[in-house]
């Protein structure tokens, strides 16, 4: 899917929008909470970051965007901007801790930090296995399979496996996660 944004492929913009924009509704609704109400809400700024990461891919701006992982915590950091850029915009200096991140940092908030923590630790606690989670760990730290398997004397096939039944657990819970974004926006709207 993520190639296919540098081509234009209509069906894979729809697949990531399907897939993303609910969970950044509940993002931007949750980093917004503190804020007084605007003419811009949720919706606006999850459609503006999604709107925002799409220009960007077509233009070739993210050629090491390889898995849903790191564009799940590319989507994150670009919404959390489009939440600190509307209330600079809007001229006023909130005293919310939602806009304390620089508009041109390169480091994130600690807000979005403790947001990322606490959704990498959940991820890896629905894995429902300390050693799942440990290949998990490895392989997003940047570990080869052949690293994995040797530090667990296991044999490269049988990582393989777990690394697919984490993928499997995972991609379950964001559906689901996504079905319950997407029954709160439907509710409130």
């Amino acid at each position: 899917m993520i190639d296919g944004l540098a081509v234009r492929d209509e069906a894979a913009v729809e697949q990531l929008w399907r897939r993303y924009f609910p969970r950044l509704v509940g993002l931007a609704r949750k980093r917004l909470r503190r804020a007084p109400r605007r003419l811009e809400d949720e919706e606006d700024v999850a459609l503006s970051a999604f709107a925002s990461f799409c220009r960007a891919a077509e233009a070739g701006r993210f050629p090491q965007l390889l898995d849903r992982e790191g564009l799940w915590r590319l989507l994150v950091v670009i919404t959390a901007r489009k939440v600190a850029h509307l209330g600079r915009d809007e001229g006023r200096r909130p005293t919310s801790p939602i806009y304390e991140e620089e508009p041109l940092s390169r480091e994130p908030s600690p807000d979005l930090m403790a947001l990322a923590v606490e959704e990498h630790r959940r991820l890896l606690g629905c894995l429902g296995d300390p050693e799942r989670a440990l290949v998990a760990t490895m392989r997003m730290e940047g570990h080869s399979v052949k690293e994995i398997a040797d530090h667990l004397h296991y044999c490269e096939r049988a990582i393989k496996r777990k690394l697919k039944l984490i993928r499997d657990t995972w991609e379950r819970e964001l559906l689901a996660q996504e079905r319950v974004f997407r029954t709160g926006a439907e509710s409130s709207g």
